[in-house]
């Protein structure tokens, strides 16, 4: 908003220097964008004006802040009469809309176009508005002054004297007075005669009704349009205007009659005509005044200090509000004007304002509750980027919101369900919610590739979307370098194993055991593709994510290498965290007694996964009881003496007691056991 000082002190008789409005006004909230000296001595300041301020998008408006400032009376003005408002032969309002248009006030004028006199230009090229014809030059300058838009119909180009506020009907257009024709949709509100639209409500008049040097009978309207309308309506047809940045913000729905009669005052002053009366004003219901209570003892405990009474009574009586002291504070009623004026915080900020924050001490509030615990996801999410960042992932920080392409290949997970669409996109790029995190960390080693990186190991922790709800997930794609290049052996390209042994990483630090099952996807290539498992607890066999490699077709589709191998991790932390064991702060003391191990090689059927050995051996340990303290597999072959299709493994199998020594014959015992069960279940050959 552009002050021109001259303008201001017409409301305000004040001497001080621009740069000492600008200083003053910057403490209390006005950002300065810049100041500008003109020619004969005047000034103008270029305050930045925050979307809750729109009664400060006028000089008026501006003008109180500063007499609020400096402790000065608001000058009212004496040469704006009043104007009788009822039926008029000579115009017809209709709202069709009130939800839209709550009120609409018009007025006729008989005018005479011309050029505006020099004092009206002057000020207009100052705020920065190109000046047109004296009637145009009126509107706009009302707009500037007490911050309410206004535009004029040429009578004579409407088809009959009538004002109707409708919605634009299904196909309709209009032609702007920019020269555009523009499509409206049928939730945009117009203002219309009884044929055809002939402006776009709260946005810009049309060609049609324009106001030319041939007119002689004018319609000034002056309305309040729901802000959300506006704001709609200027997004979509991608036209910002003076009066759309007011009305989008909410307009002052008490200024409508006293725009026009300001209007009329300028036009009489001017001398380009006279407006017929009465002014016809349709307010159907006309909204109660904001009532809100300042309780003195919440002024204190948020500011942190006892502003005087006085000083609160000065400081609202000055920014328009009507004030009455009771026993506990105020009883006040906001403006029209101060929409932002809702609540008694909002009153305490203004009080706050223009006591001065610097005149409060530094003092802290007073707790009236304990803090609130902070969100546990916090801890488990910082104790999974410790993980991650030890294994030589980097953090990546991708959108919620992908392109529906992107996200149908990594629809599966959802079960059948459509992705999450985004209403109102961005852009076609931004149009879908994503279902899991790989898309964008897929397309974010893609961008790697692409810059000339070979090793690339990234993760991200944030939110997926599905129809039932959200959840929070690790996601991680891995590739290049399985380990990093050492002079003792050669490099080696990333494996399952590799991305397996991260995610047993993540899974153990948050005290959740887990085991890896085939499993088959169709954006993750057969064979090299598993559900992780919950393998402990009441959640046992519970799924919680899935690991393997990227798809050919997915990797090539979203541009990287083909002879890239690319492996993935998704893993839902809110399961994981759900079904982790309490944790526990006992000790365990380092065993006493000696372990014994036992080696044993088994030929089973190479389909068969090594992790359904693994559970067989842990489910016959625990139906004996057996001393079984750990299993591991130290060797895999296939060739000669090993018939086709089957593999020999070479399991070691670790005894151990915390109690006593174990005798040969229990040792033997267990692994009889658990041999009877891997032939029973698997047909497991001892070699």
């Amino acid at each position: 908003m552009r002050l021109v000082l001259s303008w201001l002190r017409e409301f305000v008789d004040l001497d001080a220097p621009a740069e000492d409005i600008a200083e003053k006004l910057s403490i209390r909230g006005f950002e300065v964008a810049s100041m500008e000296a003109l020619d004969g001595g005047d000034a103008v300041i270029d305050f930045e004006i925050t979307a809750n301020r729109p009664d400060c998008l006028s000089v008026i408006g501006l003008a109180r802040e500063i007499a609020t400032t400096y402790s000065l009376p608001l000058r009212d003005r004496e040469q704006t009469p009043s104007l009788a408002s009822g039926r008029s032969d000579r115009l017809a309002i209709h709202l069709d809309d009130q939800e839209l248009c709550p009120r609409y006030a018009g007025a006729v004028a008989d005018v005479k176009i011309g050029p505006s006199p020099g004092w009206l230009t002057a000020r207009l090229h100052a705020a920065g508005v190109r000046p047109i014809s004296n009637i145009v030059d009126i509107t706009n300058y009302v707009n500037l002054e007490i911050g309410q838009p206004m535009h004029a119909f040429d009578l004579a180009k409407l088809a009959g004297p009538e004002i109707r506020v409708r919605r634009a009907k299904r196909g309709e257009s209009i032609v702007t007075l920019d020269d555009v024709e523009r499509k409206l949709d049928p939730d945009m509100l117009v203002i219309a005669d009884c044929d055809r639209a002939q402006a776009i409500a709260g946005v810009m008049g049309g060609a049609a009704s324009e106001v030319s040097a041939s007119s002689t009978v004018i319609v000034l309207e002056s309305a309040y349009f729901k802000p959300s309308s506006v704001r709609r309506t200027s997004k979509r047809l991608g036209l910002k205007t003076e009066a759309s940045a007011r009305f989008e913000r909410g307009a002052d729905i008490g200024a409508q009659v006293r725009a026009i009669e300001r209007a009329a005052a300028l036009i009489a002053q001017i001398g380009a005509g006279r407006i017929a009366v009465p002014v016809v004003d349709c307010y159907p219901q006309p909204r109660g005044p904001v009532r809100i209570v300042l309780r003195r003892t919440r002024l204190g405990q948020l500011l942190g200090a006892q502003v005087p009474d006085g000083d609160v009574e000065r400081i609202l009586r000055a920014l328009g509000l009507d004030v009455r002291a009771n026993a506990d504070g105020w009883e006040t009623v906001a403006p029209t004007f101060r929409v932002d004026l809702l609540r008694e915080a909002d009153l305490i900020e203004e009080v706050g304002r223009h006591y001065g924050f610097d005149r409060l001490d530094a003092t802290f509030p007073v707790a009236t509750a304990p803090a609130p615990a902070p969100d546990p996801r916090i801890a488990r999410d910082q104790v999974v980027r410790r993980v991650m960042t030890a294994a030589g992932a980097s953090e990546a920080i991708t959108f919620a919101f992908i392109e529906a392409k992107a996200a149908e290949p990594f629809a599966s997970v959802l079960g059948g369900a459509m992705p999450v669409a985004v209403a109102n996109p961005l852009s076609a790029k931004f149009d879908t919610l994503r279902p899991l995190l790989l898309p964008g960390l897929v397309d974010a080693v893609a961008h790697n590739r692409r810059h000339g990186r070979r090793d690339v190991r990234l993760f991200e922790i944030g939110t997926r979307f599905a129809p039932g709800g959200e959840t929070r997930a690790l996601g991680v794609a891995w590739t290049g370098n399985g380990a990093a290049e050492h002079w003792s052996g050669g490099a080696r390209d990333v494996d399952f194993f590799d991305v397996k042994g991260v995610v047993e990483r993540v899974c153990d630090a948050l005290g959740v055991g887990v085991r890896c099952e085939p499993a088959s996807q169709p954006f993750l290539v057969a064979g090299q593709t598993a559900s992780i498992v919950v393998d402990d607890g009441p959640a046992r066999g519970e799924a919680i994510g899935l690991i393997g490699q990227v798809s050919p077709a997915i990797a090539d589709a979203r541009g990287l290498p083909r002879h890239d191998r690319v492996f993935v991790v998704e893993l839902n932390l809110d399961r994981l965290a759900a079904v982790r064991a309490p944790a526990s702060d006992a000790a365990r003391p380092i065993p006493r007694y000696p372990f014994v191990v036992r080696d044993v090689s088994i030929v089973v059927a190479d389909s068969l996964p090594a992790e359904i050995i693994r559970g067989t051996i842990h489910g016959a340990a625990r139906a004996v009881p057996s001393p079984l303290a750990a299993i591991s597999f130290f060797d895999r072959y296939q060739g000669k003496g090993v018939p086709e299709g089957a593999v020999s493994l070479s399991i070691r199998l670790t005894f151990q007691s915390s109690e006593r020594t174990l005798t040969d014959a229990e040792v033997q015992q267990s692994f009889e056991t658990i041999l009877g069960a891997l032939v029973r279940e698997h047909g497991a050959v001892q070699r």
